[in-house]
């Protein structure tokens, strides 16, 4: 997580999980690997019938115009195709599987009740389980973690609606990170940054001197 999106990087990481998966390698559970994608349609299309991986989205929205600006790849492969799609990779398993939802909670953008209520008619459209995960802040982020009160009335209207429902625990917000999200407060001792920024400054005064001499 945090590392770019899997499904874009198809071939190789389709080799990653069967070798994972192999019984002659690792002999992983095809339940205990996962891929986890923010929804690239074509992408799950293909890895039907190749792969029978658990997969998770990314959703965090409830709707398109939302999900639009929180995850710009929606507005390529909004949430029907991406339902749809799922549903359709969830037919090629041998067993009876669920997709898991990752949805980051955060305050006052995607955790209001009627949030809830919409997401919770999105998942009833394909076997799902939730995984809410509460936003870890960091500083110029924009964004907050909703109150715990904020959280549990999220989950108990989804729960209510027959959703198996989890929330993350939250951990790494001593280094300002969470699921694919880390910033780090961390001191520069080899002064990289300092250095970097004396030679963008050194070749912007260079281009100026140069730029006056041209004149």
């Amino acid at each position: 997580m945090g590392m770019g999106e899997p499904l874009l990087n198809f071939e190789n990481v389709v080799a990653a999980t069967q070798l994972m998966m192999d019984d002659n390698a690792y002999g992983l559970s095809k339940r205990r690997v996962t891929i986890s994608t923010a929804g690239v349609v074509p992408a799950i299309d293909k890895l039907a019938g190749l792969s029978d991986v658990s997969l998770a989205v990314s959703i965090h929205a409830p709707n398109d115009a939302l999900r639009d600006q929180l995850v710009p790849v929606n507005r390529r492969y909004p949430l029907k195709e991406l339902i749809a799609s799922c549903n359709n990779y969830l037919k090629h398993l041998d067993d009876k599987r669920v997709i898991t939802v990752e949805y980051t909670l955060m305050e006052g953008i995607n955790d209001q009740p009627e949030h809830a209520v919409q997401l919770l008619k999105l998942l009833r459209k394909m076997p799902s389980k939730l995984n809410l995960i509460p936003f870890n802040p960091f500083p110029n982020s924009g964004y907050k973690k909703p109150t715990a009160d904020a959280i549990a009335r999220f989950k108990e209207i989804i729960v209510h609606g027959g959703i198996i429902t989890t929330v993350r625990k939250t951990r790494g917000d001593d280094v300002d990170a969470a699921c694919g999200q880390l910033v780090g407060q961390v001191e520069d001792r080899t002064r990289r940054s300092q250095k970097y920024l004396s030679v963008l400054q050194l070749d912007a005064s260079n281009e100026m001197l140069t730029q006056t001499g041209e004149g």
